[in-house]
């Protein structure tokens, strides 16, 4: 069973956001705070972590740093009554996966930790299947059928990006930063290159398609 910590100071809140889970199969573990949340975390493994923000002695953006520094691909939802950007903005810094704001819908925030299970899932096996075609990470390869397709590096890990998170667009900063890095010399003419020679090699696939978003960027499309 999948077993979520949830951190949050207030009992109430902690024990409506605990009741939720488990009627809808989760296991859950509580804490008050962050420093009971790091506790817990080095005696038993947690599959996903819903943090408050606002807590005594450590609140959820020390814990989210901390907790990036050893669980890099740990799921973490981030729930908060703060609403203003500048807030979002630093969740997302310190390293959170999602963030929703007070007061929480309680399906939402159920189909939101089963959406980040699934990517976190992705992570961990280093496999993606969408239709027909698998990519395996470790090999860089997409199969379908018993056609095996290896790609160069940044091709392949461009194209596991927009696949694990169809219909979602994502700028040409973000994917340049993503697979290049920030320090990299690449421009936005690398980038379209990548793109084209991944759109020509899977021409015709039933799949997906790869679309520009224009003046945004690019996203992945299913197609069944």
């Amino acid at each position: 069973m999948v077993k979520i910590l949830i951190v949050e100071d207030d009992v109430n809140t902690r024990k409506l956001m605990c009741a939720v889970l488990k009627q809808n199969g989760f296991e859950t573990v509580q804490a008050e705070d962050g420093i009971t949340a790091l506790e817990i975390m080095d005696k038993q493994h947690v599959d996903l972590v819903v943090c408050d923000v606002m807590m005594p002695n450590m609140d959820g953006y020390a814990l989210t740093r901390q907790l990036r520094q050893t669980w890099a691909t740990l799921p973490i939802l981030m729930v908060t009554a703060k609403q203003e950007p500048k807030d979002k903005r630093q969740g997302f810094i310190v390293g959170t996966d999602d963030y929703m704001t007070k007061p929480v819908d309680e399906q939402e925030m159920v189909l939101r930790i089963r959406a980040l299970l699934r990517r976190a899932q992705i992570v961990n096996d280093h496999k993606l299947t969408m239709g027909e075609a698998v990519l395996d990470y470790d090999a860089l390869t997409v199969t379908k059928d018993k056609e095996i397709i290896t790609l160069p590096q940044k091709e392949f890990q461009l194209l596991f990006k927009l696949l694990s998170y169809p219909n979602m667009i994502f700028t040409r900063l973000q994917l340049m930063d993503e697979i290049w890095g920030m320090e990299s010399e690449t421009d936005h003419h690398t980038l379209n290159v990548h793109i084209n020679r991944l759109r020509d090699r899977f021409r015709g696939w039933t799949e997906f398609d790869i679309v520009t978003v224009r003046g945004l960027g690019y996203k992945a499309v299913k197609k069944i």
